[in-house]
């Protein structure tokens, strides 16, 4: 592993950005699949009003993400930088305070949700006819919170150190995991958006449960033991300090996205839930290649900037931001040419396809430039 590390600050950046992005891209993009996939089972085997209750729902896992990712980040950034600082006990030291900040903040989370449950997804814009679904969707993704925590926070740990790979298998076992078990939730069993919530949960625990065993495996870098886990403020700061710009754009993102289904609801009714739900699952798939980079990019920025290697950075960030935005206008063209067969897959409905056709073209305009934002976001990240 002590090989695969010094390869960062070593190996050509081209081939190294390719290295780690690529697995991370087809992790990322499969992992956008799934979301796609189980909103397509859950428009056609419960219905569009299905659709609906996601979209309500989600403003509640983009909170779920947003301090999964904060950690996650934070904590990745401060081990690459302490393994290109050749500082490995710290680096041990943040993986270890990374978990216990997930157990006690997931934790939270999840009692507050489920306490909350109906007020808050009345808050977030849910109708009465949309209300069950959101709600049987959302209670059975809380009770499982604390697997998709750990799952998404401690991949950005494996890539850290280096080991792009592992995190595509993380994120592979689990999408594909999940568009197993959708249909055999919601068709076979009858679950509706109870099942599709389920299948979620499972494939995140088995995720949680791969991550757990490679990092136990001795084939990490990161030893974390027991002792680790105690809490060391200044490695708290540093993790939440540094993940802090992704936990607010994700939490910002939750509040766009209320005050969206608030207005939606007040003047567009559940069609425009069920278009916006739609529309952004099919965004998402477009973004995921563009974190794939991203997440690729970040080990490479954050362990030169630790060994002083300045202008390896300067070449990582020129050839990702050439990257995402050849990634991001390449979804943008095939949403432009395609609407109408795109919102066709998730629904049979004659309105919404129309309607959800126009709207997308309109939402997507401005995707091109979307590569700039997530770039720099990263860098300063990867810097500390």
């Amino acid at each position: 592993m002590k090989q695969l590390t010094a390869r960062l600050g070593e190996e050509k950046i081209s081939k190294l950005l390719v290295k780690l992005s690529l697995p991370a891209t087809i992790g990322m993009m499969v992992n956008a699949l799934y979301n796609l996939v189980d909103t397509i089972f859950v428009g056609r085997g419960v219905g569009a009003l299905a659709i609906g209750g996601l979209t309500i729902a989600f403003p509640i896992q983009m909170i779920i993400m947003a301090f999964a990712q904060m950690i996650g980040i934070g904590a990745a950034s401060a081990i690459s930088r302490s393994l290109g600082a050749k500082e490995i006990e710290k680096a041990d030291y943040v993986a270890g305070n990374s978990f216990l900040l997930i157990v006690i903040l997931s934790s939270i989370i999840a009692a507050i949700g489920l306490f909350f449950t109906e007020p808050m997804l009345r808050l977030f814009g849910a109708t009465d006819t949309i209300l069950p679904y959101a709600k049987d969707y959302i209670t059975i993704i809380l009770w499982g919170s604390i697997f998709f925590s750990f799952a998404m926070s401690s991949n950005n740990l494996i890539r850290a150190e280096g080991n792009a790979k592992v995190a595509m298998a993380t994120m592979l076992i689990g999408a594909i995991l999940n568009i197993i078990l959708d249909p055999i939730f919601i068709f076979v069993f009858k679950m509706g958006v109870k099942g599709a919530a389920l299948a979620t949960v499972i494939s995140k625990f088995v995720s949680f449960l791969y991550v757990l065993t490679y990092l136990y495996s001795g084939k990490s870098s990161l030893k974390v033991k027991l002792h680790h886990l105690k809490p060391k403020m200044h490695i708290i700061i540093e993790i939440l300090t540094v993940g802090f710009a992704s936990f607010a754009r994700q939490v910002t993102g939750s509040v766009v996205a209320i005050v969206v289904n608030n207005s939606l609801r007040i003047f567009g009714g559940d069609m425009a839930l069920i278009i916006v739900g739609i529309l952004h699952r099919v965004t998402m798939f477009i973004f995921m290649p563009l974190f794939g980079v991203v997440q690729g990019m970040q080990p490479i920025v954050g362990f030169n900037y630790g060994a002083k290697k300045l202008d390896r950075v300067k070449e990582t960030l020129k050839l990702s931001l050439i990257t995402t935005t050849a990634f991001a206008s390449f979804g943008w063209l095939i949403i432009e040419l395609f609407p109408l067969v795109i919102i066709g897959v998730f629904t049979k409905d004659a309105e919404i396809i129309e309607k959800g056709s126009t709207i997308m073209r309109v939402v997507i305009s401005m995707i091109p430039l979307i590569g700039i934002q997530i770039v720099g976001a990263a860098l300063f990240q990867s810097l500390g």
